[in-house]
């Protein structure tokens, strides 16, 4: 009673109806039986120490029971201010102690502003840099150098230097609950600290206490980086509501690590059931941001009733949110500006081919209905892709993955594919499809057609410019080539026909002149046959050897029947008759 008011009072105001030893509670006493002892202790003179884990517990219960100066001199309450503020307050590791231990005593140590002491005073150790402050510094405390002792005017300090690097303090305010965590990043925001460190500081303990963010983050492996060299105990949290006050305490950030962050929160989200409203403002955060997210991020488990493997839904609500916010930017763009080449537009393009690849991804789904798969398709804006490869290679696998769809209903899907805007490969592959329908595969015919012939006129039409004078060339073949390079794929073809017409015109010139050696070579033969031919004549080779020839048989005898003059002799005869016949056998070479 001598040295606590509020004893005091309490026997006063007893002592009048009770004459002998009376009871009394000490309603919502701060700290608890340990407070309690710690004071009993002080009021009888036992000795006792103040600690960074007792400190606000024994400031609270002291100002509990009103243990002033009015009471005593150097009473527990003075002794408890000045500690707190002469020790705790200025050292980083006993600020984060005292913090860690004030659960039991929050609501009186919010009343007594020391929560908020102790909330600004680690905000304003984590922005400043202590390279602009000469040493010692009491907030590092007996902390001690990797390399050594710090030296200050010769005295050793016994202090180190803050890691370089900014995320030095993530891992010791990771050991605080879920609403004293939330009062800290709310006191760092409102003293202006950078919302990146914010965010890196929100993602380390989000990944610390939600377990299924470990797989879907990258988390750089190696020990904590930690200034305090001392062991805190990490406190029991729900995940459910940890995840719900995290969503309200994320700022207002862009970056690829962050979307796949908030990505794998969405997710866990989704399975711990998290309410609707936290669900929704993680939709809208990563519709601000599609183009930065990856393909593995967007594919979402169902774990609803779903019949789906993954959560088109979802995904549906996101793209729905970053079209809305696209369209507002193109209203406020230029109105000569053009859509598909502006830089504006280059988000828009990254969108379309990722979700060109996440319908490739979920088509093999056969519980995948064909009005979802549409649906997903034409989210975007037609301007959004300039080319259909990726729309046509979704199709493709969603038809292989559903071979039993009629041809009207592979009609109606296939009817949200520009023909115009597949590439030669997709042309030729298509041209080969046995899955399409014959009436898309005779449509892609017609456009490839189309397209070949606008490429061969548009060759010519280069060629032709090249040709022309230099200043006039240039002018016309550059305009030209605009015409020709409007879509991708089709210069391939331009530059091939180039080619094919220069080997052309070689091969066209070489068969001019194996046409003009042929003509030689044919009228030498007809000169040689000719010549021949009138070497084999009978009549000129007997001329020729000064030989009579010898008439047919019936014509001999009849000229030796009626012969008169005298018979010649039998060796002028055979002579006559062997030089017949080795004329006969000369004649047969020819």
């Amino acid at each position: 009673m001598s040295k606590c008011g509020k004893i005091a009072s309490i026997f006063e105001e007893l002592k009048s109806t009770h004459d002998k030893t009376f009871t009394t509670k000490l309603e919502e006493f701060p700290g608890g039986p340990d407070a309690f002892l710690f004071a009993a202790k002080f009021c009888y003179g036992i000795r006792v120490e103040f600690t960074a884990r007792n400190i606000i517990m024994v400031y609270c219960a002291a100002d509990f029971l009103e243990m002033t100066d009015e009471y005593g001199e150097d009473n527990l309450l003075l002794k408890s201010e000045n500690f707190l503020h002469k020790n705790v307050l200025r050292n980083w590791k006993d600020c984060i102690l005292a913090l860690q231990s004030c659960e039991s005593c929050m609501p009186r140590a919010e009343k007594l502003y020391i929560l908020k002491k102790c909330l600004n005073a680690v905000s304003m150790m984590v922005c400043t840099d202590p390279s602009l402050f000469g040493w010692p510094m009491m907030m590092y405390g007996s902390l001690q150098s990797p390399g050594g002792s710090i030296l200050w005017n010769g005295i050793n300090t016994g202090a180190r230097i803050r890691s370089a690097e900014s995320d030095w303090w993530f891992e010791d305010i990771s050991y605080f609950s879920v609403g004293l965590f939330e009062r800290l990043i709310k006191t760092m925001e409102g003293r202006g600290i950078r919302c990146e460190l914010l965010a890196g500081a929100i993602m380390y303990y989000a990944r610390k206490y939600l377990p299924g963010l470990g797989r879907w983050q990258s988390v750089q492996g190696g020990k904590a980086r930690t200034v305090a060299s001392f062991s805190l105990t990490p406190v029991a949290v729900d995940q459910k509501v940890l995840l719900e006050s995290i969503e309200t305490l994320l700022p207002k950030k862009k970056g690829k690590s962050f979307c796949r962050f908030l990505l794998g929160l969405l997710r866990v989200a989704s399975i711990l059931g998290a309410n609707q409203t936290c669900q929704d403002s993680l939709e809208r955060r990563i519709g601000m941001q599609l183009e930065l997210a990856s393909l593995d991020g967007l594919l979402i488990p169902s774990y609803s009733d779903s019949d789906t493997l993954y959560n088109t839904d979802c995904v549906e609500r996101i793209v729905h949110h970053f079209v809305s916010l696209e369209s507002g930017l193109t209203l406020l763009s230029p109105p000569s500006l053009d859509l598909e080449s502006s830089p504006s537009s280059e988000p828009l393009r990254k969108v379309a081919r990722l979700m060109d690849s996440y319908i490739a991804e979920v088509a093999s789904d056969v519980n995948l209905k064909p009005g979802k798969l549409r649906t997903l398709a034409e989210v975007l804006p037609e301007s959004s892709r300039p080319l259909h490869d990726g729309l046509y290679r979704a199709l493709d696998i969603y038809f292989k993955a559903h071979p039993w769809l009629s041809d009207g209903e592979k009609e109606k899907l296939c009817n949200i594919i520009d023909y115009q805007k597949l590439s030669v490969d997709a042309c030729a592959h298509a041209s080969q499809n046995e899955r399409l329908p014959l009436r898309v595969i005779l449509q892609v015919l017609f456009f490839e057609q189309m397209h070949l012939r606008m490429a061969l006129a548009g060759c010519l039409n280069v060629l032709e410019a090249e040709s022309a004078p230099t200043g006039q060339g240039e002018i016309a073949g550059n305009a030209t080539a605009g015409q020709i390079v409007q879509r991708d794929g089709w210069v391939t073809v331009v530059r091939e026909n180039r080619v094919l017409k220069v080997d052309m015109e070689k091969m066209r010139s070489r068969v001019g002149e194996l046409e003009e050696e042929f003509s030689k070579i044919k009228q030498e033969m007809k000169r040689v046959t000719k010549s021949h031919s009138s070497l084999s004549s009978p009549r000129v080779v007997a001329r020729k050897f000064g030989c009579k020839l010898l008439a047919k048989s019936s014509d001999a005898q009849t000229d030796v029947a009626g012969s008169t003059g005298p018979t010649p002799r039998p060796s002028v005869e055979q002579a006559c008759s062997s030089r017949n016949s080795r004329h006969r056998k000369s004649f047969s070479l020819f």
